[in-house]
């Protein structure tokens, strides 16, 4: 058995996409958890961390994703826990996650500092629970050195076991390698690999904006899986300009339920999902159309220009039904990454 903690310097550094990929390249059946819950997700009157049921299901873990986080809130874990409560209750939490499987990634929080005022930051949990450290560093290549040369020092603290950093979204990794890793080196850092910028990994899915949105799918189940990769607001006022702006391939279209002329032109073009604004339900042949051709129609309450914010203030996240993300991460995983020095105990 194996224990890895996965931290990052940054948050959204790609930490889940990480986790995803390394399960998937070191084989055999692996754990999950994540301590301090940071992307609160309410579903079915209970609190889940997003990351932790995105992982639960794509590893079909029969674990629900409340039960692998300890907790969301700073001010009720102090109340629920003292320092020797909570390294108990890390430790049991582990033990149960790790039961029958041959390797346990233990997620940590969105940076390095996160959690610490309750013991569950990285190296804290790290200490409790045996894991070894896995950094992610990502950004920017002045970042990425920046914030290595930062927290190496951190990295060598007593009781805290560190595998390497993994230099994660790289513009071009042979020229970083030629450029900065002389540098890392002479830090101490051990690196395990440098992987890509991957513009597919930040593609959002028609399922995955149903699931932000909390929309309720009027049609086109089937088709949740699709990629988007231009999203336009559909209160286009003539004819001529609504046909040229429909032009553009995968679209994520926002338009109110009512406007049926726009909602009909979308389902003959190359249209990943419609997104209908005001809890304005369309016409049933409407409905009808949309499901024949499997295109999502996703219902919200708000207006369209609530809802465009909303979609733009979306960060593309890894979800369950983004089978080719899940590949490209195994793959890049595989190519670039030091799996020998991970497989050692």
């Amino acid at each position: 058995m194996s224990r890895f903690v996965i931290a990052s310097t940054r948050k959204s550094a790609g930490k889940t996409g990480l986790v995803a990929g390394l399960g998937a390249a070191l084989g055999g059946k692996c754990g999950y958890m994540k301590p301090l819950g940071d992307r609160l997700l309410y579903q079915k009157k209970r609190l889940w961390d997003y990351d932790a049921a995105v992982i639960s299901r794509a590893w079909e873990l029969k674990v629900d994703p409340e039960n692998m986080t300890l907790g969301f809130e700073h001010a009720k874990l102090r109340f629920m826990y003292d320092e020797k409560a909570m390294s108990k209750r890390l430790t049991e939490l582990a033990a149960e996650m790790e039961k029958g499987r041959n390797h346990l990634f233990i997620e940590a929080g969105e940076d390095l500092s996160f959690g610490s005022s309750v013991g569950l930051d990285a190296l804290s949990v790290a200490r409790v629970t045996g894991a070894r450290v896995i950094l992610v560093a990502g950004g920017t290549d002045d970042r990425i050195s920046d914030d290595l040369a930062f927290v190496h020092i951190w990295l060598n603290e007593p009781g805290v076991k560190f595998a390497g950093v993994v230099i994660n979204r790289v513009q071009d990794p042979e020229d970083f390698r030629h450029t900065h890793m002389d540098r890392i080196k002479s830090l101490g850092i051990p690196v395990l690999g440098v992987l890509p910028l991957r513009q597919e990994l930040n593609q959002i899915s028609a399922g995955f904006v149903a699931d932000r949105l909390f929309a309720r799918v009027l049609a086109g189940e089937p088709g949740l899986n699709a990629a988007v990769k231009n999203v336009l607001i559909g209160s286009i006022g003539s004819q001529a300009a609504l046909s040229e702006a429909l032009k553009k391939e995968k679209m994520l279209i926002i338009t109110s339920g009512d406007r049926s002329d726009v909602i009909l032109a979308a389902l003959e073009a190359d249209t990943s999902c419609l997104v209908l604004t005001n809890d304005a339900v369309p016409p049933s042949q409407v409905i009808a159309k949309a499901a024949e051709r499997n295109i999502p129609l996703l219902l919200v309450p708000q207006d369209t220009h609530e809802t465009a914010r909303r979609i733009d203030a979306l960060e593309p996240l890894l979800s369950v039904g983004d089978a080719e993300k899940f590949s490209v991460l195994e793959k890049d995983v595989k190519a670039g990454i030091d799996l020998k020095a991970l497989r050692k105990s």
